[in-house]
């Protein structure tokens, strides 16, 4: 997945300021606007009607109008001071943003430097850097650079597990430690998006990209909330025998959550009781061919839902006790050849769409027409080879 692109007048910091005599000037005009027309204002709420012209200037008339005339010059001192004052605290915080921009360079750079290390303890330090970089970045655009090395190192290759051999000992011990490395980078990833948006150490909004990662190990993302943004697993491989993938309760109220060409081969990915209520969750070309995919009493309230071409061969699917009332849910041409999957106690209403024309293949879901009703809405699409015989 590309990254998204920012507008630079998002969080752009440049010093743009007019030159001095335009600013006096346009001051001036303004302030000169400013005080006609609350001379004019008063004129008409005191219902003045005509000036005297016979008047003659005596001496307390000729103070008062010397008076006003420095009052006048102060006024006018005072307008140059503050477009002086206005451009220097400009100029300030240009200034202190270029220096947390040239700060957080540096300590980007050192960062890097130690994922690079053959130390994992050193990795494991430029990991919680970067982390913590991502977290005081002056911009969202900084934030976002640091969150991309983040997940770019989730995408290298790795030499696989030698095993407990003996002879294969120390291999064994270094794969763990860089494993470990890995697993800090997931766990990380999964706090920082559990923080509601526009707090401290808050990711949520940003891009992540996570794919073609081998994840081997737990990752929770339990009660996060995805909002904006896009986040991608495309061709994501789920393979921990004994690990948990956990979108438990997480919420998905905007932006895009991809899981295109994964692989499910062992362990769980888990959305129980999550709630899709906007955006778009896409398991396009996935396999599921082990372990267990599971949507167990989640609600499906908007947005839209969509297996196409995805592939259950083995292990479990669930969507027992799932609810759908709004959501568009759709598995175009998905083959069901070989996992158990069951809408058992699962409910449908409102205007969703569970399975768009007959383009569907293998064996009817389990408890899916006992759920949809027989006959089923004219929202819900079965193929005709799933539908009981009319009597």
């Amino acid at each position: 997945m590309t990254p998204r692109r920012r507008s630079p007048a998002l969080n752009e910091r440049e010093l743009r300021l007019w030159r001095v005599g335009r600013a006096l000037v346009l001051t001036f005009a303004a302030a000169i606007l400013v005080a006609g027309s609350v001379f004019y204002a008063l004129v008409v709420l005191l219902d003045f009607q005509e000036v005297d012209t016979t008047a003659k200037l005596d001496a307390k008339t000729l103070f008062d109008l010397v008076k006003l005339s420095f009052g006048v010059v102060a006024g006018s001192g005072a307008l140059v001071a503050l477009v002086v004052a206005y451009r220097r605290q400009r100029v300030d915080e240009a200034g202190a943003h270029r220096e947390a921009t040239r700060l957080h360079t540096e300590r980007f750079s050192q960062a890097v430097d130690k994922l690079g290390s053959d130390s994992p303890a050193v990795r494991l330090g430029g990991v919680h850097a970067l982390a913590g970089l991502a977290d005081d970045a002056p911009d969202d655009n900084l934030r976002q650079t640091c969150i991309d090395v983040l997940c770019a190192y989730l995408q290298l290759p790795f030499t696989s597990d030698p095993g407990n051999d003996p002879a294969h000992q120390e291999e064994h011990h270094r794969y763990l430690a860089f494993r470990k490395v890995r697993h800090t980078i997931l766990r990380l990833i999964g706090d920082h998006y559990r923080r509601p948006q526009g707090t401290h150490r808050s990711w949520q909004g940003c891009d992540l990209d996570l794919t073609g990662v081998i994840i081997d190990g737990g990752m929770d993302f339990s009660a996060a909330v995805f909002s904006s943004g896009k986040l991608s697993f495309n061709g994501a491989t789920f393979a921990s025998q004994t690990g948990t993938v956990e979108f438990g309760g997480a919420v998905l109220s905007g932006g895009t959550l991809s899981f295109n060409n994964a692989v499910v081969s062992a362990g769980n990915l888990s959305f129980d009781s999550a709630v899709v209520s906007a955006g778009r969750l896409s398991f396009h070309g996935a396999v599921v061919s082990g372990g267990y995919l599971s949507f167990s009493s989640a609600v499906f309230s908007g947005g839209t839902v969509s297996f196409h071409s995805a592939e259950f061969s083995g292990g479990g699917v669930a969507f027992s006790r799932a609810t759908f009332c709004g959501s568009i849910v759709s598995f175009l041409r998905t083959v069901f050849s070989g996992s158990r999957v069951d809408f058992d106690n699962a409910a449908f209403s409102g205007s969703t769409v569970l399975v768009r024309a007959d383009t569907a293949t293998g064996q009817v879901p389990e408890g899916l027409l006992a759920a949809v009703g027989t006959p089923p809405s004219a929202s819900v699409i079965l193929p005709s080879a799933w539908m009981p015989p009319v009597p």
